[in-house]
C-alpha cells in the first residue's frame, strides 16, 4: 500500500479522503500545519505529498519549495479554481502537478496514480527497449534507475522533470510540440496549461546546466540537440 501524506489545515477534509483513497490502496496520513507535516516527511517514507496552497505558519509554494531543498518526492498542489497564477507558481517551484479546488476525489486520485505511475517504473515502451541507458556527451539518463548524470554528477529531477528528458533523449533531433508533451506526460485527458510545457523545460534547462542541450525552436517545439556518446 502506497502512502500519501496530505498537508491541508481543514480538519473535516483529511478523514473521508483518506477513506475514499484505502479503495484505492492508498493510505492517507494528514497535517494540519506544515511543520507537522515537515516532520512526518522526515520521520517515515511517504510515496506521495498532497499540498494545499492557502496554510497556516507559511503557504504552499513556500512548503513546496522546503520540501524540494531535500527531495524529489511527487507533489500535487491543491489550487483554488480560476487561480491560474497559483498553478502556474507551484509547476515552477517543482510541483508534478494541480488540482483546482473544489475537486471530485476521483479526479485527485487520477492525477495520484499518474504522477506514481511514471515514478515507479519506466513505460513499457521504455521496457520494451533493450537499451537500458542513453549515452550522450556530458549526460547519462538510465531508464532502470530513473537517474540522471550530468558530467557525472548525479541530479536530482522530478518524475516530470525525468519524463520529459526521456521523451526528448528517446529521440534527439527530434522537434516535439508543446501538445507532444503535454499528451506523454499526462496520460489521461485534463486541462492543462500550454505554459506548464515552458516551465517544466525551464526548470530542467536549469538543472543540466552549464550543458545547453535543449534547444527552442520558434513556433515548433523543443528538440534535444546533443551528440551521442561515442561507444
Amino acid at each position: 500500500m502506497q502512502r500519501i501524506l496530505l498537508i491541508d489545515d481543514d480538519a473535516q477534509l483529511g478523514p473521508p479522503l483518506a477513506a475514499y483513497f484505502a479503495r484505492f490502496d492508498f493510505k492517507l496520513d494528514c497535517a494540519l500545519k506544515p511543520s507537522l507535516g515537515l516532520a512526518q516527511l522526515k520521520r517515515e517514507r511517504y510515496d506521495a505529498a498532497i499540498l494545499d496552497v492557502m496554510l497556516p505558519e507559511m503557504d504552499g509554494f513556500a512548503l513546496c519549495r522546503t520540501i524540494r531543498k531535500d527531495s524529489d518526492i511527487p507533489i500535487i498542489m491543491l489550487t483554488a479554481r480560476g487561480e491560474v497564477m497559483d498553478r502556474v507558481v507551484g509547476l515552477e517551484l517543482g510541483a508534478d502537478d494541480y488540482v483546482p479546488k473544489p475537486f471530485e476525489p476521483r479526479e485527485l486520485v487520477a492525477r495520484l496514480q499518474t504522477v506514481l505511475r511514471r515514478r515507479v517504473a519506466p513505460s513499457a515502451s521504455l521496457v520494451a527497449s533493450a537499451e537500458q541507458s542513453l549515452r550522450f556527451d556530458g549526460l547519462v539518463v538510465d531508464l532502470p534507475t530513473r537517474s540522471v548524470l550530468r558530467q557525472g554528477e548525479e541530479l536530482s529531477l522530478t518524475s516530470t522533470e525525468f519524463d520529459l528528458l526521456v521523451l526528448l533523449a528517446k529521440e534527439p533531433g527530434k522537434v516535439f510540440n508543446r501538445d507532444d508533451i503535454l499528451n506523454h506526460l499526462r496520460g489521461h485527458e485534463v486541462d492543462m496549461l500550454t505554459r506548464a510545457v515552458d516551465i517544466v523545460i525551464s526548470r530542467l534547462r536549469k538543472k543540466l546546466e552549464p550543458l545547453d542541450c535543449i534547444k527552442t525552436l520558434r513556433n515548433a517545439g523543443y528538440t534535444l540537440a546533443v551528440n551521442k556518446a561515442q561507444a
